[in-house]
């Protein structure tokens, strides 16, 4: 069976375990709050009513692209790009091929932030593996402008970080929801994960905190990993509508 990630890509050992995704949402998070087209992400009404779920659903929806098999992949993404078309339809309006690429970009960056904070530097070929795989996503979804190697990636990236980025009232009414929904203490663990992710563009356009207070608990939390106790502290920092979700994510990386 031919899948659309080889089984032995670093991305699958990226995207495989439930602690690396966490911080790539979080990084996701600030960074969506930031876009300048983040107004399309409130046309539908459904993050503003639910920004957790939503931007889980986007990330948990791209990881299982990255687990399945060629064509079953291939057809998710097409309906991907289905649901954009359609939410173009009903505004009459397009959006931006910038957009898209900004979300592409945000992906392949914060999967390989969040894996080296976690686990390991990455080399530059595993680096530009990262990048090859998102960039046949990005080229089944017919995304134009899109960089020819990881290294124009990087340049791209930060004309992006230095264009796209702004400070809204809808920014600061997504944070204000992302407190909401995840109450005061998870509120600030969420600001602490964006803190020790996000690049440094993205960090001085946000109120995160000054101290990484987060950096010495994740030393603990890769020792508790060793003895197979992380999934007390990883259920303690997520509501539990979310527990299961993370569950199935790890279950996803074992059937595989």
């Amino acid at each position: 069976m031919e899948y659309f990630v080889d089984k032995d890509s670093i991305v699958r050992k990226i995207w495989g375990k439930a602690d690396t995704i966490l911080f790539i949402f979080a990084g996701a998070a600030a960074e969506f709050a930031l876009n300048k087209a983040v107004d399309w992400l409130y046309f539908t009404g459904r993050l503003p009513a639910d920004p957790l779920g939503r931007l889980f659903s986007t990330v948990a929806y791209s990881r299982q692209i990255l687990f399945s098999e060629q064509d079953a992949a291939l057809r998710a993404i097409d309906k991907i790009t289905a649901i954009h078309k359609g939410v173009e339809a009903s505004r009459g309006e397009q959006i931006p091929d910038w957009a898209y690429r900004d979300v592409l970009f945000l992906l392949i960056d914060l999967s390989i932030r969040s894996y080296e904070l976690l686990e390991r530097p990455l080399t530059n070929i595993e680096k530009a593996q990262t990048f090859a795989v998102f960039k046949r996503v990005g080229a089944r979804m017919q995304l134009t402008g899109l960089p020819g190697s990881y290294s124009a990636y990087l340049h791209m990236r930060q004309e992006h970080l230095q264009q796209n980025l702004v400070v809204g009232e809808l920014t600061i009414d997504l944070y204000r929801q992302y407190k909401k929904h995840l109450g005061p203490i998870r509120y600030q663990v969420l600001k602490q994960a964006q803190l020790l992710v996000v690049s440094p563009e993205i960090r001085n356009h946000l109120p995160l905190d000054k101290v990484a207070w987060l950096l010495p608990v994740l030393k603990i939390y890769k020792l508790f990993r060793l003895i197979k106790l992380n999934n007390f502290l990883r259920d303690a920092l997520l509501p539990s509508t979310y527990k299961s979700q993370v569950k199935n994510l790890d279950n996803l990386y074992i059937q595989s």
